[in-house]
């Protein structure tokens, strides 16, 4: 499956098919949660799993093509801050 991004995150269907997905980009690590018309993704830093590490901040992304692209816009920010 092509990943047009540098988070490496599946397109849209991925998310829509409810899959869960967990990823990390440099010291950022982040995991997308889909749950009914939304997405939530939650990050943290560090080598620490998802189950062991307190969550740094999560955001909410409406479960469409626009809000995946939102997604990834957010994620870029808090990855260059």
């Amino acid at each position: 499956m092509a990943k047009p991004n540098d988070f490496d995150i599946p397109r849209i269907f991925y998310f829509e098919s409810m899959n869960i997905f967990t990823g990390s980009r440099g010291n950022l690590n982040f995991r997308i949660v889909p749950e009914g018309d939304k997405m939530t993704v939650y990050i943290w830093h560090g080598f620490i799993c998802s189950e062991l590490t307190e969550m740094e901040d999560s955001h909410e992304f409406a479960l469409t093509k626009e809000g995946h692209g939102e997604m990834l816009a957010w994620l870029e920010s808090v990855y260059s801050a």
